[in-house]
């Protein structure tokens, strides 16, 4: 791994970094990222599927957090889907800044099969900066469709099932 540049390095989530939750109970879970150069538009502030990117990597960060083994996961023939995301944005980002992504799941029963991921993005200050809202599910690899109760899964996956809200 190369040096971190905050500006230039892929956004990392080293332990050291950023204060992650070991328990459900100091939910929710937070990773600590950096805006790179190739993170910005022409406007010189983060572009939108940059968030996305970002969320997608907390969200992985959480999930290996919670204990699952994303290749164990695979093996047993699931694999986490987000079928629906919106950002909104409140404050811009822009090269160098850090910022801190938390994760927090839930799911409500009302069709089984999806649940949401709500992320935000802080700045050092605890500003928002963004939030992203994706409907979340997880995808039978054999089948191509979404299990019910993904919940359930989840529990028999993590060793921290309530980080994925799963508890």
């Amino acid at each position: 791994m190369t040096p971190k540049d905050p500006l230039t390095t892929q956004a990392t989530a080293d332990a050291g970094s950023a204060p992650e939750h070991d328990s459900a109970a100091d939910r929710p879970f937070r990773v600590r990222l950096t805006v790179r150069h190739s993170d910005l538009d022409t406007n010189g502030h983060v572009r939108g599927s940059a968030y996305v990117d970002f969320a997608d990597h907390a969200r992985w960060a959480c999930v290996q957090k919670a204990g699952v083994d994303p290749l164990e996961m695979t093996r047993s023939g699931l694999g986490p889907v987000n079928l629906e995301t919106t950002i909104r944005y409140h404050r811009e980002l822009r090269a160098g800044d850090e910022f801190d992504v938390t994760c927090v799941f839930a799911y409500d029963g009302t069709d089984k099969k999806t649940g949401r991921a709500t992320q935000e993005f802080l700045v050092a200050d605890g500003t928002l900066a963004a939030t992203v809202e994706s409907v979340i599910g997880l995808l039978d690899l054999e089948t191509r469709r979404l299990v019910p109760d993904p919940a359930s899964h989840w529990r028999r996956l993590a060793t921290v099932p309530a980080l994925l809200g799963a508890d």
